[in-house]
């Protein structure tokens, strides 16, 4: 019965040997079935990931954590080696991977019902999902930089699946560049701490960083390249752009990628958390950043008419509070965040999802009245609303309680600000698209397959069930007070969305806002266009003084010393009569040449 347990290292290679297989079925390789069994292969594998870390989670539960080490490099001072932490966290975040992933692919079966590529999708979702299992198990900064780089790979390739429209095309570029600033800042840390610590290994970091005496301003310039990888990733101001432009990919990637994805940022982050503690600076500054990014992502969220767009800066913002629970070392806190974000954002991307493929459009303002042609769609989106914001008695409720209570009050403000703002835009949602009279975009959207329905319902069920899971695990803890603070904050959001979208004259009180804060916010706080004047335009110039001087000084060197020796050859070839003693005096006047030259010198 150890068998699992003692091969729990081979989980991530379920879905890579998936999606090697699934290439099999790619264009000009096997022609007779079609492309369609590489997504079932790669399903039938993933199934098998997900009922191996199952097992496996039962049969840990209750032991120690354990260490296994693979030495991959060893060269003078310098080891390198595959570090794997087997542990209650670790294999329950490869059940979320895998279990999210099983959905995932069956709602792709049938989202991509009509797409010719199945061979190409199927085997980059099992090269995403490898790569985060792979960081679930790792317990080594090395090999975390090395998978979170996977995902960077995997994130534009995915986003980029639809190659042959341009849209697609900038956003995959724009979000491989935008995580690209984070991975170099994030390398040229890790290679800085070796020389520090002697160790990448997570567990001997926190040993180290408990007795180590290192230079303020070092550390705290070490620790911001370490913070830049997951805020990138995480999707935090200042790098937050890329994540609505990745929405350019199909949805069930997206489901994957908002949901686990972009959560492996905090994930990595709260593993960093003893060498943070170091520098107070540091901390201060995850604070800060989560903080001022849940906030105005929540603004930002509101004032947006694409669904893709609401819930991309929904993402933000809730990564803004797993910042916060990190930055006031709360790790605990931060992982349940994450969980609960993760059942519910997946929930909420199932059923936009299947609003976007049968609507054709994704504009709120455009849809309406489907709550009587799309039931499931409309109780996917209630439930991962209160799932995910603190209505209780659901999971949200539970975890955002626990972290208000572990802050300060100031904090704890923002949490409940950003709580009620979420539960206000996730209203609005509902309110435009399923309570509104129909519209023609809606007038005939028919409810989708079997296939993206069952994802659904499964998610919906944890998703309710998710506070008796915590409650078996002793995981809840509530102060009644700050609970009901953030339940109030959280039904004034949803009755206020509720009363401004249900009525006809609903613009003249969106109206009172000021246009100028309206657009503000609907432009992303124009963050795009102050890049543009700033970093990109100084980029610009930058390259256009070094294609200059490219051109004209050092390409201009080699090019004057091959144009003297042409004229040289030129004109010596006028000189060359062919007789013996005119060369003797050549020769001769040279050398007097170069005798003077040193004469007069001396």
């Amino acid at each position: 019965m150890d068998f699992f347990k003692d091969t729990i290292w081979f989980i991530p290679c379920y879905t890579l040997i998936g999606g090697i297989v699934a290439l099999l079925w790619s264009p000009g390789i096997i022609r007779q079935t079609g492309s369609r069994p590489a997504g079932y292969v790669n399903l039938l594998m993933t199934s098998l990931a997900f009922l191996h870390s199952v097992i496996a989670l039962y049969q840990i539960w209750d032991i120690p954590p354990q260490d296994i080490r693979f030495v991959w490099l060893q060269a003078a001072d310098l080891t390198i080696s595959f570090d794997i932490r087997v542990s209650a966290v670790s294999v329950g975040a490869l059940v979320l991977i895998t279990g999210l992933n099983v959905l995932s692919q069956l709602y792709a079966v049938g989202y991509l019902e009509m797409d010719w590529s199945w061979a190409r999708f199927f085997a980059l979702m099992g090269f995403f999902e490898a790569g985060m299992g792979g960081l679930a198990l790792c317990n080594s900064l090395f090999f975390s930089y090395v998978y979170l780089e996977i995902l960077t790979l995997g994130t534009y390739l995915l986003v980029g699946f639809w190659f042959a429209q341009p849209l697609v095309v900038s956003g995959a570029r724009d979000a491989f560049w935008t995580k690209r600033v984070g991975d170099i800042l994030l390398l040229m840390s890790v290679i800085a701490l070796y020389p520090l610590s002697k160790t990448w290994n997570y567990t001997d970091l926190g040993i180290w960083a408990k007795t180590a005496d290192i230079n303020p301003t070092i550390i705290t310039v070490l620790c911001f390249g370490l913070i830049a990888g997951p805020l990138a990733k995480c999707a935090q101001i200042p790098l937050q752009l890329w994540l609505d432009e990745a929405m350019e990919g199909p949805l069930p990637a997206s489901i994957l990628r908002n949901s686990i994805v972009v959560a492996t940022g905090a994930y990595v982050l709260i593993q960093l958390q003893p060498v943070l503690e170091l520098s107070p600076i540091a901390s201060e500054t995850v604070l800060v950043i989560g903080s001022v990014t849940a906030v105005l992502a929540s603004l930002i969220a509101i004032a947006q008419v694409d669904l893709k767009r609401i819930l991309s800066y929904t993402v933000s913002a809730y990564m803004g509070l797993v910042f916060i629970a990190v930055g006031t070392d709360h790790p605990q806190t931060a992982l349940l965040l994450i969980v609960v974000y993760a059942i519910a954002m997946a929930l909420l991307y199932t059923s936009m999802g299947a609003i976007i493929l049968n609507s054709i459009t994704q504009d709120v303002t455009q849809l309406g009245g489907l709550w009587s042609r799309r039931p499931f769609c409309g109780i996917g989106l209630l439930v991962g609303m209160v799932a995910l914001t603190s209505m209780p008695p659901f999971g949200g409720f539970w975890i955002l309680s626990r972290l208000a209570v572990e802050v300060s009050f100031p904090l704890m403000v923002i949490i409940a600000l950003v709580n009620g703002l979420t539960a206000f835009s996730l209203m609005r949602v509902f309110c435009l698209v399923f309570l509104e009279e129909a519209k023609q975009m809606s007038m005939r959207s028919p409810e989708v397959l079997w296939p993206m329905i069952i994802p659904m319902m499964i998610l919906m069920g944890y998703a309710l069930h998710l506070p008796l899971i915590f409650d078996q695990f002793n995981l809840i803890t509530l102060n009644l007070n700050t609970g009901i603070t953030l339940a109030i904050f959280t039904i004034i959001g949803i009755i206020s969305s509720a009363v401004i979208y249900t009525r006809k004259s609903s613009d003249s009180i969106i109206n009172l806002v000021p246009q100028s804060i309206q657009k503000l916010f609907a432009n992303d706080l124009y963050i795009q266009d102050i890049y543009k004047v700033t970093i990109i335009a100084l980029v610009n110039s930058t390259a256009k003084v070094a294609s200059w001087c490219d051109k004209y000084i050092v390409d201009g060197v080699v090019n004057l010393v091959g144009i003297t020796t042409l004229f040289g050859g030129q004109t010596l070839k006028y000189s060359t009569s062919g007789q013996s003693q005119l060369y003797i005096f050549s020769i001769l006047l040279g050398l007097v040449f170069v005798a003077l030259i040193f004469g007069l010198s001396v």
